[in-house]
């Protein structure tokens, strides 16, 4: 499907020299929220290693990271802890 999630939480990503994680996938509809904006697409809440939090919406996160100003950094999950 054309918003299934691209990147999962815990994701450490470069977004213009910037690092951040990815914390959340919020799935189309999953958000109780009264912003519409958020509600009818998949978003990524990420947290960024200065403080700033966004919410990104995945055709822009699709973009970027095709343009490569969004570089996955490790995607690995660590089993072992």
């Amino acid at each position: 499907m054309p918003n299934d999630p691209i990147l999962s939480p815990g994701t450490l990503i470069k977004d213009m020299g910037k690092l951040g994680v990815i914390y959340r996938v919020i799935e189309s509809g999953t958000l109780d929220t009264a912003l519409s904006v958020i509600n009818w697409r998949t978003n990524y809440e990420i947290y960024y290693f200065d403080g700033v939090i966004t919410i990104m919406g995945h055709l822009t996160l699709k973009r970027l990271l095709e343009t490569k100003d969004i570089i996955v950094v490790d995607n690995k999950i660590d089993d072992d802890q």
